[in-house]
């Protein structure tokens, strides 16, 4: 799966390269940008980061009726410390438009994609995107260091994603500030909260653990935060129904 994702970002990074060889890279995000570590720490442990998540390569289509503005206010309401924002086209019907449409409601927004070379890294911060996935299994360990610190200098948190435990063993080498713990199997597309409960032994308490995919229940969350999780992540089980508020609410007990 990681390969077919891996195969719809070619164009888009052969049209940064392009960008790049004329000298016409966007330039930085001039605006302010909400702090993603810091609304964690704050509204954590149990932080939600609600996902604006319109289909995926598991489900199709999950939820095309509800706008990026709808979404992102009703989730603010809702009591979500931060949102993440699908820009994927090819399986999940995103759009990198959506952070800037998504930008007035003013919480920190992850930018949850493919990043597989450093121009990606480089044209998130163009927007005004809080953060940036990195997804361990998909780079080298060298890219994957180089593409955390390029982010902090563009003033980016970047959230590292793994889903077995050679994945967490990269990561930890580049010491990053978040960890994302991904339940899912990339081969059966099935979740398993087992995955995020067997590696959070190897947390750092200077660090921010997110767990990530099959959170369906406030008791879902109450097992995870028990096992020290500061954060979920949040996206199916928020957008089926076409309310994304009243899920988010209902998955906080409120």
């Amino acid at each position: 799966m990681l390969e077919k994702f891996r195969a719809a970002k070619a164009a888009e990074i052969e049209a940064l390269l392009a960008l790049d060889k004329a000298d016409k890279l966007p330039e930085p995000y001039a605006g302010e940008r909400p702090d993603f570590l810091r609304a964690l720490w704050e509204s954590g442990p149990g932080a939600i980061i609600a996902e604006y998540k319109r289909a995926s390569p598991s489900r199709g289509d999950i939820e095309l009726g509800v706008s990026p503005e709808q979404a992102a206010l009703a989730y603010k309401q809702a009591g979500a410390a931060a949102l993440s924002v699908l820009t994927e086209e090819t399986y999940f019907k995103g759009h990198i438009d959506f952070l800037e449409r998504i930008r007035p409601v003013g919480l920190p927004m992850l930018r949850k994609d493919f990043i597989l070379h450093p121009l990606q890294v480089i044209a998130t911060a163009a927007t005004p995107a809080s953060a940036v996935l990195l997804i361990a299994r998909m780079l080298e360990e060298d890219e994957l260091d180089e593409m955390i610190d390029l982010a902090q200098v563009l003033g980016l948190a970047a959230v590292v994603e793994v889903f077995d435990e050679d994945d967490l063993a990269k990561a930890l080498a580049c010491e990053p500030e978040i960890i994302q713990v991904n339940n899912r199997d990339l081969d059966t597309l099935t979740t398993d909260l087992g995955v995020s409960l067997g590696l959070i032994e190897e947390k750092d308490e200077d660090q921010i653990w997110i767990s990530a995919s099959g959170i369906k229940t406030p008791e879902d969350v109450a097992r995870l935060v028990d096992a020290g999780y500061d954060a979920l992540l949040v996206g199916t089980s928020l957008m089926s129904g076409g309310d994304p508020g009243a899920a988010l609410r209902k998955l906080r007990g409120k």
